[in-house]
Order: C-alpha cells, then structure tokens, then sequence
C-alpha cells in the first residue's frame, strides 16, 4: 500500500488525527524513497555510495529502521502539545538508535531533527492543509529551535558559525520555506515533466533544493569554492530544463561524478528531499 493510500485508509471517525504509527511509517518511506533515488550528486543510494566511504545503502537501511519508532513517539509527543525539550529527549534516543546500528556512522541526524518536527506536526494536525505542517512547526517550536542548546563541535554548527549561515536550525524555525518554495513545486514539475516516473521527478526535487539550499554539509566537504560549484552546477542543470530536457539522467550522472571527484556530498538537500516526499504524502492525504 502506498504512503498516500495508507493515509486515505484510515478511519476518520474514529482517529482525531493521523495515526502515529501511520506517521512513522509515512517518515520511514520518505526515507526510503531519498535512499531510492539515483542519480543525486554525491549521495549515497541504491546503486553507489557517492562521496562517502564511510556508508552505503546497507548502512542507512539499517539506520533507517532503528529509527522508525521514534518517529512515532514524536507523532504522539506532538498530539499532546509537548514542548521542544520533549522532542530533543526522543531526538537523542533516535540519534543513540541510529548510532548503535550503524557503528557510529551518522546516516541520520539532520532527518531526525527536520524529519522529526514534521512529525509532531502531523500528530498535532488532524487533517493538514498546504502549508499547515510547516507552519505549525515555526510557531509552536521556532523560537525553541533557535534558543536551543548548540554542539559547539558538531561539524554543521562550525561550519554556521564560520560562514555565517543558517543551516538546518534556521529552516526549520521559519517554517521549512525551502521544502513548500523549492522541493515540492519542483517535485510536482517533474511529475508533470515524467509522467509515471517518481525517480525522475524526485531527482529534479533534489537538484532544485541542492540549488538553493544553504547546505553546510557542502560548506563543510568543500569550502566556499565546492559549495558555490555544487550550488551552479544545480541551477544548472535545472534552468535547462531540469528532468524534461533529453539525456536527463546522463547529464545527472555525470554531474553525481563531478560531485564524487570533488568529495561533496549535499546531505541537507537529502534530509529536505525525504521531508519534501513526506509533506508531500501527509498534506495531500487530508
């Protein structure tokens, strides 16, 4: 059963809102599918392991499961209006969970935080609109997400504080504005450009965001000089037609190499592409 049937299924009358096990399941799927989609330059898939030598698509499977039912905790932890301290105690506990099934490799920890959130929001919205999930997690956690405490060593909190940039924390206290702006327009326009090809259109998704995003994983691989090419190689690729234009996959393939050579590896594109297909189930499911 697909995400967006499993969520139709359920019976209305009887379940205030989505179940959190239905909710788990929809994050687990959009985590599949991101894991599912090649070419995307420098991320690990089903086919390679892109930029990373560390990981493969064994390794975020397994991730990936360990995770799943902290998915649901947040679910119900957002049903009953928990404050953002309660969602950083299941975060940690997924993160540990993640860790000890991956032997220490961090597959998943920018998509437990967003991913996370977004969760919340759904077991606090019964029947989301356009725009609702988002929403709801700028104004009920913005302020806790930005006041929060930071890992002072964590690589995506150096690269902020050296570059000046916002990173994840910053996108998800406005509200996601990258995922409803760029990531789902784009994945509608591939849907529209490749009919009955999702791998297509999740590609353009993930080629719109890495265009866009400021994403210190990028910053962190390669400096100002391999974010800026990641970032113009993307747009690109998009201003030219993106996944309508013919040889799309060779041309996205090629740049996946390009990425590879270069070590880079946009993992905040990946985390907002598995969000994007999340959002994209749960809103249009209401």
């Amino acid at each position: 059963m697909s995400l967006l049937s499993a969520l139709r299924s359920l019976p209305r009358e009887e379940s205030p809102h989505p179940a959190a096990e239905v909710i788990a399941r929809a994050a687990a799927s959009a985590l599949r599918l991101e894991l599912e989609t090649y070419p995307k330059p420098g991320l690990v898939s089903h086919v390679d392991c892109g930029s990373h030598a560390d990981m493969d698509a064994d390794t975020f499977r397994a991730s990936n499961a360990a995770i799943a039912p902290f998915f649901r905790d947040l679910a119900r932890a957002g049903a009953g209006v928990a404050p953002m301290t309660a969602l950083r105690r299941i975060g940690l506990d997924a993160e540990a969970a993640m860790r000890a099934a991956t032997g220490g490799v961090n597959t998943h920890r920018g998509a437990i935080f967003g991913l996370g959130l977004l969760c919340a929001a759904a077991g606090a919205l019964p029947r989301p609109r356009a725009g609702e999930l988002g929403g709801l997690v700028r104004d009920r956690y913005g302020a806790a997400i930005l006041d929060g405490p930071v890992l002072l060593h964590a690589p995506g909190a150096r690269v902020r504080r050296r570059h000046g940039v916002g990173g994840a924390p910053a996108e998800a206290a406005a509200g996601f504005p990258s995922l409803y702006r760029v990531g789902l327009p784009a994945l509608r326009r591939g849907r529209l450009a490749r009919p009955g090809d999702e791998e297509a259109a999740r590609v353009e998704s993930c080629l719109a965001l890495v265009a866009h995003v400021e994403d210190t994983n990028l910053l962190h691989r390669g400096g100002p000089e391999g974010f800026a090419f990641a970032r113009g190689e993307a747009a690109r690729f998009i201003a030219e037609g993106g996944v309508a234009q013919t040889g799309w996959r060779a041309r996205a393939e090629a740049l996946h190499q390009a990425f590879v050579a270069r070590r880079l590896s946009p993992g905040g594109a990946a985390d907002l592409l598995a969000m994007t297909l999340f959002v994209d189930g749960i809103e249009a499911a209401a």
